[in-house]
């Protein structure tokens, strides 16, 4: 994933929805750092889904119908995408 056409989303260890997002993975990194927290900080593309993302770059293929539909779609995430694993503000 190009850096002009993606962000970072920091999805905290027992959060329920994400906590912030980012621009550049550099500023993602101080944030967590500063404040210590645990979580993954993951890339996401801009104006598609991972789910149609992973699709039209090869890093996924349905191999069945429930892979296809509303409930896997709504919360698909794909290995292919970057993401750090944080605990306690440091990269594991």
């Amino acid at each position: 994933m190009n850096q002009t056409d993606a962000v970072w989303v920091f999805h905290g260890a027992d959060a329920r929805f994400a906590s912030a997002v980012f621009r550049e993975r550099s500023q993602a990194i101080t944030w967590i750092e500063r404040h210590a927290l645990s979580g993954v900080l993951t890339v996401y593309p801009l104006d598609i889904s991972v789910y149609d993302w992973a699709l039209a770059n090869g890093h996924f293929k349905p191999k069945s119908q429930a892979q296809s539909e509303a409930r896997f779609i709504g919360a698909f995430s794909s290995a292919a995408q970057a993401h750090l694993h944080f605990e306690n503000g440091r990269a594991e």
